[in-house]
């Protein structure tokens, strides 16, 4: 899928932009604060029907407006045109349309515009707690799979009102309890088996992309830890509830589990420097595109925020020769540097655009 074009209305600090693109690669420089990220933050709005860094959609309304409008206008790779388009009004609740046609859930669109982005956030998938991993195997999955992103938003609903019953005042029926902890168990056993068998299928591509980036300076590793590995999910989350009670809230399910993230044999978290860092952040986003690449139906879109930001120059030479070459489709990059740029382009060769972003305002460049 091919994002032809691109309109914009008010969203963060893009009063209105308009903008054709390039079938290979867009490159987006200027200085920090001028709205490149929000470019591209707006295209990311465009595949999950939210913000990649404000979940309250409220809030990415640009200063004193009332409302914001993103619409994309894409390819298919059969020709076939899409419009997606997405609305926002203050006080009211977003809409969000494929050729016209509203959506009754958002996560019916998940999945259709395939996407992966590269950003300086991702360092709090090293840095922050387990919540952040598990989102990053959520995203994954459900982009390729309706049944896993069905299957977690019940288990979510159903550990909410789980988590009501624990801090009642009053005593409560186990019944009650029953019925909630049995979706838990169903969705969470479904959860638990296709994380399971995507971090084994993606454990070897991911290591595969590091060592070429890091020219096989170091050795990395992906574990998968969940309390439904120990036990069945009910039993788990039966013998767990007199110390939930306590507590007010669920200690124990797949809301819970983990991804240790190693370099040699240590955490990363501890043992890594903030080159070693970028390059396994840089490698697991790579791998995550390359996987939905094999899975989907379509090549997914590459957005790449800031991305040679603390690399040494052989690191950003052997990340510019993966993107410059045939595996990738479309992709979205931004620098404050024009010569990274350049380094780029030089690579790619002639499908090209370039854009000077400054205070909101995105101009193409002609190129040099």
């Amino acid at each position: 899928m091919i994002l032809k074009r691109i309109s914009i209305l008010n969203y963060k600090n893009l009063e209105e932009v308009e903008l054709g693109f390039s079938a290979k690669l867009n490159c987006f420089f200027g200085q920090n604060g001028m709205g490149k990220t929000n470019l591209l933050d707006a295209v990311y709005f465009l595949s999950f029907c939210k913000s990649s860094g404000n979940p309250i959609d409220s809030q990415n309304i640009r200063h004193e407006q009332d409302f914001f409008v993103i619409q994309g206008f894409y390819e298919a790779e059969d020709g076939t045109p899409e419009e997606i388009y997405c609305g926002m009004k203050r006080r009211s609740k977003k809409q969000f349309k494929r050729n016209k046609k509203e959506y009754s859930r958002f996560s019916d669109h998940i999945g259709f515009l395939p996407l992966v982005m590269v950003s300086p956030a991702d360092s709090e998938l090293i840095a922050g707690g387990s919540d952040e991993r598990r989102r990053f195997m959520d995203v994954v999955i459900s982009q390729y799979d309706k049944e896993y992103l069905d299957a977690l938003i019940r288990y979510n609903k159903a550990l909410t009102q789980r988590n009501t019953l624990l801090k009642s005042e009053f005593p409560v029926e186990e019944e009650l309890f029953l019925v909630w902890e049995e979706m838990m168990a169903q969705a969470g056993e479904v959860v638990f088996r296709k994380r399971e068998a995507f971090i084994k299928e993606f454990i070897p591509i991911f290591q595969s992309f590091y060592s070429f980036i890091s020219q096989d300076k170091e050795q990395v590793g992906l574990s998968y830890e969940s309390h439904a590995r120990d036990a069945s999910l009910m039993e788990v989350l039966k013998q767990s509830r007199e110390r939930d009670k306590i507590m007010g809230f669920s200690l124990r399910g797949i809301h819970k589990d983990e991804l240790n993230m190693m370099l040699g044999e240590f955490p990363i978290k501890k043992e890594g420097s903030q080159g070693q860092n970028k390059t396994y952040l840089v490698a697991l986003k790579l791998a995550q595109f390359d996987f939905l690449k094999r899975t989907g139906r379509t090549v997914p879109l590459l957005l790449l925020d800031d991305i040679f930001d603390k690399l040494d120059a052989s690191r950003v030479e052997q990340i510019v020769k993966l993107v410059a070459g045939d595996n990738f489709g479309q992709i979205f990059i931004t620098d404050t540097n024009r010569e990274h740029l350049d380094r780029i382009l030089h690579k790619v060769g002639s499908d090209f655009k370039i854009f000077r972003v400054e205070a909101g305002v995105i101009h193409e460049m002609e190129a040099e």
